[in-house]
């Protein structure tokens, strides 16, 4: 496995409880998967037909940013499994999704989450009979922003979803960001 140092020189984000979505004014097309709590994966699948795929970017070991560490509640120094990958329906990049996985999680049940390549992570987590959700938090991004890769951005102000996935007292975070070709493919709402 690759070992990275992970640095970011722009723009961090800033993550907003779920319950306050109203000040973020996310679009209404999108309240209802920013705030769904199950399984992203299974609701993507069910979207597509069937059509769902995984396309891994990245996949390091590397220092998550500072924020990544701050919600974890993680040294700085402590390195982690950096997963980048894009969630495809109907072979369309739907979802950007970064998930930090602290080595220190990666023991004992959980150590096979080190080799997922292209399985999705969200069909194992809530596999999970004693998973563990921390509330959902969002946010507006940019292409200043760090997460997502340049070209997935455009010039499109996208948004995200970022959540604490617990088993064992084990912490993983995802984030999961939704992307123009997704957002083309929702119903348009007069609301």
């Amino acid at each position: 496995m690759l070992l990275q140092v992970v640095t970011h020189s722009r723009k961090p984000l800033l993550w907003r409880p779920i319950d306050r979505w109203q000040q973020l004014r996310p679009p209404s097309i999108l309240r209802d998967w920013l705030a769904d709590a199950g399984s992203l994966t299974a609701r993507l699948i069910t979207k597509s037909e069937g059509r769902f795929q995984v396309e891994v970017l990245r996949q390091v070991i590397g220092r998550p940013d500072l924020n990544e560490c701050q919600v974890l509640g993680v040294r700085t120094a402590g390195l982690a499994l950096i997963r980048e990958v894009i969630l495809k329906g109907n072979n369309q990049p739907w979802v950007f999704a970064r998930s930090v996985l602290p080595l220190t999680s990666l023991t004992g049940e959980l150590r096979h989450l080190r080799k997922q390549t292209n399985r999705p992570l969200g069909a194992f987590l809530f596999s999970q009979p004693h998973l563990v959700r921390s509330p959902i938090a969002i946010a507006a991004i940019n292409r200043d922003h760090a997460y997502v890769p340049f070209r997935l951005v455009g010039s499109a102000i996208l948004w995200g979803r970022r959540s604490i996935f617990s088993l064992h007292d084990k912490p993983l975070l995802v984030s999961e960001v939704f992307l123009p070709d997704f957002i083309a493919s929702l119903p348009k709402t007069t609301a």
